[in-house]
């Protein structure tokens, strides 16, 4: 094989500059896509967990207010036993 000519060189170096090019630009399209993908699904999710917040505060809406917490913490004092 007789060596490339300095051109020679220079244009095979070109094309495969343009072959990985080419493959950077397939490579950066698959992720865009896929960052949309999931952007959409992460809204998705923001969405529901923002519903299950509103139905959650609802619900402890509807809980009946608690007594005094003297009243409902029990007593520091021990038992007695009964024998």
């Amino acid at each position: 094989m007789q060596p490339l000519s300095p051109t020679e060189q220079i244009a095979e170096r070109v094309e495969r500059l343009l072959v990985r090019y080419e493959e950077l630009q397939r490579t950066n399209a698959l992720l865009s896509s896929q960052v949309q993908a999931l952007t959409v699904e992460r809204d998705s999710f923001k969405s529901r967990l923002g519903a299950a917040r509103a139905r959650i505060d609802a619900l402890l809406d509807r809980l009946p207010s608690q007594p005094d917490s003297d009243a409902a913490a029990p007593s520091s004092s021990p038992k007695p036993e009964t024998p």
